[in-house]
């Protein structure tokens, strides 16, 4: 298990990979980026929310870090150590979207198989939480509801009995009581056995009060990346009437996003942030106002987010030019 004096649990330097989308009658042949220069580095023992837009490169990712696909460029550790090169890394476990199951299989048969698979398999385990979700172990995994194919599959990548998962939108297909269970789930395992976790997904809401760390990514690129409760107070919102944007002196390395909605304007800036003049009031962003901010800067490339932090800020906050 991670202690204080491990590695961090993802490392990626200049990480880079392009795929060739293939000649089509009257289309040409191009590449495309899924990953450009990427740097991150994730602490051991959080749980991660990695968020951005389809096509950001989160998929990619987490595909790296299991071993599924080889960077054009750059490298990424695990614990300081590479991918497996045959497998994926002993300390790892990911969890795909589709969540692939042979559909032939029973789920004891399932099990079976990662026991026969994993050196590290923890058979008890993983039959505990397969029987504690309600699943019968002789059911087929075609007879499965989502919510049980969700709970099987999370089973099989927690009984490897990983330091690191990833979990590629887990929820997305699981109505919302299914939703809440998984997450109970999930979260009760992490308090138990301290296990780091990345999770991706497109609905902010479900990784409010979740996750207590943040990864935006956007354009194969992080753009933001710290503990969650260091950067909310490391931002300010200023909402105010339109005409007081023309009057407020916002410099592009303090603002990561200037909005003008009708008569309304938000302004998004770097605390601790004394300016903007009078008649602003001031709160704190929730985490869905913070994280589609940079989202929208990183998409738009306004004036005011394109030079904006360039640097790091303190502790283990970044935030990365949009």
């Amino acid at each position: 298990m991670p202690d204080a004096q491990d590695a961090p649990a993802l490392t990626a330097t200049g990480l880079s990979c392009r795929f060739r989308r293939p000649w089509r009658p009257g289309r040409a042949e191009r590449v495309v980026w899924a990953l450009r220069d990427c740097e991150l580095t994730l602490p051991a023992g959080r749980i991660a929310a990695l968020v951005g837009p389809n096509g950001a490169g989160k998929s990619t990712l987490m595909r790296i870090a299991a071993g599924i696909v080889r960077p054009t460029a750059g490298e990424l550790r695990i614990f300081g150590e590479p991918p497996g090169t045959e497998g994926t890394h002993a300390r790892l476990a990911f969890l795909a979207q589709d969540k692939p199951l042979y559909r032939g299989f029973t789920v004891a048969e399932l099990l079976r198989a990662g026991a026969e698979l994993n050196d590290r398999w923890d058979a008890a385990y993983a039959r505990r939480l397969v029987e504690e979700a309600g699943v019968p172990l002789e059911a087929r995994a075609a007879t499965l509801s989502g919510g049980q194919r969700t709970r099987v599959a999370l089973a099989l990548a927690l009984g490897r009995r990983p330091d690191l998962v990833l979990l590629d939108e887990p929820l997305a297909d699981l109505d919302p009581l299914a939703r809440q269970e998984v997450m109970g789930c999930l979260l009760a395992e992490v308090a138990e056995h301290g296990l780091t976790v990345v999770l991706s997904s497109h609905v902010l809401a479900e990784l409010d009060g979740v996750c207590d760390y943040l990864l935006v990514l956007a354009g194969g690129r992080i753009r933001l990346a710290g503990d969650v409760e260091d950067l909310l107070a490391q931002h300010q919102l200023l909402i105010g009437p339109a005409e007081l944007v023309a009057d407020s002196p916002f410099p592009t390395s303090a603002v990561v996003e200037h909005r003008v909605t009708g008569r309304q304007a938000t302004v998004l800036v770097r605390a601790p942030w004394s300016g903007g003049g009078d008649g602003w009031q001031r709160v704190t962003p929730s985490l869905e106002e913070l994280t589609l901010a940079y989202l929208r800067a990183a998409r738009d490339g306004g004036a005011y987010s394109r030079d904006a932090g360039r640097g790091r800020t303190e502790d283990r906050t970044k935030v990365v030019a949009a």
